[in-house]
């Protein structure tokens, strides 16, 4: 049902980042003109596809390394979006969802906050009109490491039965003060006697290590339109 892009800039991965290598590719792709695909080493694929992680770094020992070489020190706090003095050695990244809000012509803005409150999940949270269309908005934070990959699944069930999965990537983070505000793409709703009633879901965000940060049982009603 939902498909999401992100409209914050993207940091690199969680793990170990080469940014000695990542900087020079900006550089490269800044001054060169882009090379004939016929030209390319027919290995690259090769190379792509066998990529091993790096083992998992803190934030803090990812900008202290170098830290010496200045233009590269501020070319990481602009990448990662922090301020070294927030950082506190934690390894493992984490995500704090704080609400989730819902966009459509039909009513304003509705945001419910996070987590929901016991038996909140079956109680329905937004109605919508067979037809219309409508966008999700996530806010959330980033903790102590750069979450990599964060993606979503979402399960729409109606009578017992499934009748939608959809799957979609937010992008990858950097710890910041701000929450991010995350617009997932307009969908329209199902028309017809059928797609009328009450469905229950269920919201999961994992990232590339397989990270479970949220799970949000929920449930909605598309009624008739006008």
């Amino acid at each position: 049902m939902m498909e999401g892009g992100n409209n914050k800039e993207e940091a690199g991965p969680s793990r170990g980042l080469n940014f000695n290598e990542d900087k020079r590719k900006e550089e490269l792709e800044e001054g060169d003109s882009e090379e004939d695909e016929h030209n390319q080493d027919p290995a690259a694929d090769i190379i792509t596809t066998s990529y091993v992680p790096g083992p998992l770094l803190s934030l803090k020992d990812q900008i202290e390394k170098d830290k010496e070489d200045e233009s590269l020190r501020r070319w990481k706090e602009k990448l990662l979006g922090c301020l070294e003095s927030d950082l506190n050695g934690q390894m493992e990244p984490e995500v704090k969802f704080h609400s989730v809000g819902i966009l459509s012509s039909d009513f304003e803005e509705i945001n419910t906050p996070l987590p929901i409150k016991e038996g909140q999940s079956k109680s329905v949270l937004f109605t919508l009109k067979e037809g219309s269309e409508y966008r999700l908005k996530l806010t959330f934070s980033v903790l102590h490491n750069i979450v990599s990959g964060l993606a979503y699944t979402n399960t729409v069930w109606k009578a017992g039965l499934q009748v939608d999965q959809s799957k979609g990537m937010l992008g990858t983070f950097a710890p910041q003060r701000e929450p991010y505000i995350h617009m997932l793409e307009e969908e329209t709703t199902p028309s017809g006697a059928l797609a009328r009633g009450i469905y229950t879901a269920k919201l999961k965000f994992v990232d590339d290590d397989k990270r479970c940060y949220l799970e949000l049982n929920y449930s909605f009603e598309i009624s008739k339109g006008r």
